[in-house]
């Protein structure tokens, strides 16, 4: 066998070296017996080689004809069989492990395979695997980290063939995983055009997250014991500037379907910066989306959403959302900048994006923002003013057309209308006498009847049949219109009219059978809803007077506009077809007797213009706002009021309010001020029990 060895290169020295020099070097080789499990054999013949050389190379004559044959472009030393594993271990000393490994494995591969259990195998095998260690060593020095990896793993294998090793075998396995990390990093650094490299970076870089647990380091894992989360979060934020905004959307987007809150906040940074930097609005959309589903605690979602509000020119929406933010040092600098909202909100908006969300990838360069070239793009512009028309237009008829006129809780509706529009959080705006809340359990009670009630409220149950058959009716009228069952033949419609009068008929004369007796012993008294706020806290006069000094001059207008409805007398609106007016005076005695009640002034009745489910609503922010020790005054005033829709049992307005929200805690100090001009609001009324009543709202469009 030839190995690329000459003799100066065996014992040590350079060609120049002197005899004294040479025998030097060879004694501190003779000394320095790599003890790491060879066989005495190979040992004995590693020393005898080293002896020889020694011996040519102090040999005058002998060392000129060798280095006759070293300039004739001789190269490499002949070794015969028996010293062949010897002959490899000095060519690893030397300094040349990955030469050594590569012929070493060559040998334990047919046809040369050693004899089972001999001392040629086990002495191969051996130097295979340190030969491989520090190949791998070498490759890191020169951050090959990629080539490093691979002879580690050529060698686990090597070792697992042979069966033979198992604590070397554990060391090169644990060197590879903490070698992991520079793998990846060596892979996705290189040139984009080494594709088949980059994907197998990409590759390799998911799967050491999921094993991790996702980027928060949820699962115990083989990595932590050589990369702790601060490790991995210096290490993937010097990986990301080598992600295209593609790669990391998609990474990131895996990564928040394996439950992983960061990696969802990352994909809506990521879908900000692509939309924004490759002028796609539709992905702003898509990013608003993922950020309104992620729940991470102690965050304020708000601005973010409010600057995406703002890129797609939804001024007030952006407003509003600002104002709504939990951020007090946020809403004073917005309050107290010199200039107008609209500008202090540009500026932060410009900030977020050169510092947060354009950073950090591969195809997007980072410079200075203008928001000016974003709104001034034509397809921009184009984008907008499609968005105006279907928001207007085909996203309010599309939800009108898929909800049934029921007396469902606010936050249902709410919901229905974000996943057709795409653009309304009502969460965190305000509406007129509270923040919207979850009273799923009221409408529960209100919908609830057993056969104690049956058999000791039959006139209540009758009225509450009579208004379910109002709703009913409304969405039977909604399904003809849908089905275009009117075009269709008259004879199938008398006979589904006469089924409907039917069973109605049936329903009725089955109450009144078993209500008779009970009718004549008792009169028929309608109850309106009353609930009293037992825990009420007395409000001193002079602390109500104290508020009104400090308030605004905008508060001050409004409460001069609205005293006119002091003395608002509430009455059904009984019309079959109610005007504007009279729609515009049922709202403002609600929004009155509302504001009152919530600020501590009256009680609540309500139930001639206001569904169950709305005063119920109201009852439980009264009695939350009494556990806090506090109160709400609210001043509202309708500027503005456009039909949406009428039908004989539904109306639909959009109205526009300026509104002022003050929480006050009891000791008349003033804990926060909400400011809204104008404050939108969808207003949804429903024929019920012979009278239009106020069914559901939904502020913040």
């Amino acid at each position: 066998m030839e190995l690329p060895l000459d003799h100066f290169r065996l014992i040590g020295v350079s060609p120049s070296a002197t005899p004294e020099e040479i025998l030097r070097a060879f004694q501190l080789r003779l000394d320095k017996t790599p003890n790491v499990g060879f066989t005495y054999e190979v040992l004995t013949q590693r020393s005898e080689l080293l002896r020889l050389t020694a011996d040519l190379l102090t040999d005058p004559e002998s060392r000129r004809e060798y280095e006759n044959l070293l300039l004739n472009g001789i190269s490499g030393l002949d070794f015969s069989s028996n010293r062949e594993v010897a002959g490899l271990i000095l060519l690893w000393e030397s300094g040349s492990p990955k030469e050594a490994f590569k012929i070493t494995r060559k040998a334990l591969q047919p046809p040369q395979t050693p004899a089972l259990g001999s001392s040629r195998e086990a002495d191969l095998t051996l130097l295979a695997a340190l030969t491989a260690r520090d190949s791998a060593i070498q490759e890191q020095q020169l951050r090959s980290y990629s080539t490093a990896a691979d002879f580690l793993h050529e060698g686990i294998q090597l070792l697992q063939r042979m069966g033979k090793l198992g604590e070397i075998r554990k060391e090169l396995e644990e060197d590879l995983v903490a070698l992991l990390p520079y793998r990846i990093l060596d892979l996705l650094s290189r040139d984009l055009n080494d594709q088949e490299s980059h994907k197998k970076g990409l590759n390799m870089l998911e799967n050491l997250i999921i094993k991790r647990g996702g980027l928060e380091g949820n699962n115990k894992s083989e990595y932590k014991d050589y990369l702790n989360q601060q490790e991995f979060e210096a290490f993937f934020q010097q990986i990301r500037p080598f992600l295209t905004v593609q790669e990391q959307i998609e990474l990131f987007l895996e990564l928040q379907k394996r439950g992983s809150l960061e990696a969802g906040f990352l994909a809506f940074l990521s879908l900000t910066a692509n939309g924004f930097s490759r002028r796609k609005p539709e992905k702003l959309f898509e990013a608003r989306r993922i950020l309104k589903k992620l729940n991470l605690s102690g965050f304020d979602s708000m601005p973010l959403v409010g600057c995406l509000d703002l890129l797609l020119a939804d001024l007030d929406q952006a407003s509003a959302r600002f104002l709504s933010s939990s951020d007090e040092n946020l809403r004073d600098w917005l309050n107290n900048y010199p200039g107008n909202k609209l500008e202090a909100i540009c500026i932060f908006c410009k900030n977020w994006l050169e510092n947060d969300v354009l950073v950090g990838y591969r195809d997007i360069d980072s410079k200075e923002v203008d928001l000016d070239s974003w709104f001034e793009d034509r397809e921009i512009q184009e984008f907008i003013e499609k968005l105006e028309k279907k928001s207007n237009k085909n996203a309010i008829r599309s939800n009108l057309q898929n909800q049934q006129i029921k007396k469902e809780s606010s936050i249902k509706t709410t919901e229905n209308l974000n996943n057709n529009l795409g653009n309304i959080d009502e969460n965190r705006l305000p509406w007129p006498g509270g923040i919207k809340q979850n009273y799923e359990e009221f409408e529960v009670k209100e919908n609830e009847f057993n056969e104690e009630f049956f058999k000791k409220k039959p006139i209540e149950f009758y009225n509450f049949l009579i208004e379910k058959f109002a709703e009913l009716k409304f969405s039977f009228g909604e399904l003809l219109k849908d089905k275009e069952i009117i075009n269709r033949s008259p004879y199938l419609i008398y006979f589904y009219a006469f089924l409907i009068l039917f069973s109605f008929g049936i329903g009725i004369g089955f109450l009144r059978n078993n209500s008779k007796k009970l009718i004549q012993d008792k009169s028929v008294v309608e109850i309106p809803l009353i609930s009293k706020d037992k825990n009420q806290k007395l409000i001193k006069k002079d602390n109500i007077q104290e508020i009104k000094k400090g308030s605004s001059s905008k508060l001050k207008s409004i409460t001069d506009k609205s005293t006119e409805f002091i003395s608002f007398e509430i009455k059904e609106l009984d019309k079959s077809s109610p005007s504007l007016e009279e729609i515009r005076n049922l709202i403002n005695g609600w929004l009155f007797s509302k504001s009152n009640y919530l600020a501590g002034r009256s009680e609540i009745n309500l139930s001639k213009i206001a569904s169950n489910g709305l005063i119920a609503r109201t009852i439980e922010e009264r009695r939350k706002d009494n556990k806090k020790e506090i109160y709400k005054e609210i001043n509202s005033q309708i500027i503005k009021i456009d039909f949406e829709s009428q039908s004989s049992s539904r109306i639909v307005v959009l109205v526009e309010l300026n509104y002022l929200e003050r929480i006050v805690k009891n000791s008349g100090e003033l804990v926060n001020e909400t400011s809204l001009n104008p404050l939108k609001v969808k207003y949804i009324l429903g024929f019920s029990n012979n009278s239009w009543k106020l069914v559901d709202f939904v502020s913040g469009l």
